[in-house]
């Protein structure tokens, strides 16, 4: 079970990703942000955000038009 959970259901790009940011800043090193998201293009923009952030992507599934990340804050 991830340490927090952001609900970014309804909101369109770039809105997940920057909530998800803030979120990300708030907690320490080691701890996990789940974010529940339903713009489809949330799966490449998580992607690319972890890889220039260097946050790791521990999990990713989606479930009807939900899609769900698990980011570990590493940075």
């Amino acid at each position: 079970m991830a340490d927090q959970v952001l609900d970014a259901k309804g909101l369109n790009c770039p809105l997940p990703i920057l909530r998800a940011k803030k979120a990300l800043k708030e907690l320490p090193t080691g701890a996990t942000l789940e974010v529940l998201a339903t713009d489809p293009g949330a799966v490449a923009d998580f992607a690319a955000f972890c890889r220039t952030t260097g946050n790791e992507m521990v999990e990713q599934s989606q479930e009807g038009k939900v899609f769900r990340f698990v980011i570990k804050h590493v940075t």
